[in-house]
């Protein structure tokens, strides 16, 4: 597919057809570079995706219990009484 570079006030850009969006993923922000002249236009992926599955599976392993036993975490600074 062809595309022409157009002028976007001070830049220059392109119009993405909608079906190569869609096919893609890209909706909203993407990560852009240059590798051999080329340009490589990737969607972002969101940092937490998986985090539901992967907590769905660790309390389905009985893998998510606390690392610090809150219970003893008082400290004799705790006990003192604080002045400002």
């Amino acid at each position: 597919m062809r595309a022409r570079v157009i002028k976007i006030g001070n830049s220059q850009g392109l119009r993405i057809p909608k079906p190569i969006l869609v096919q893609t993923g890209i909706m909203d922000d993407v990560e852009i570079e240059v590798e051999k002249n080329q340009i490589i236009i990737r969607p972002v992926k969101n940092a937490r995706d998986g985090w539901d599955m992967a907590f769905k599976m660790m309390g389905e392993k009985g893998d998510d219990e606390p690392l610090i036993d809150e219970k003893n975490i008082s400290h004799s600074w705790d006990e003192e009484e604080w002045q400002w």
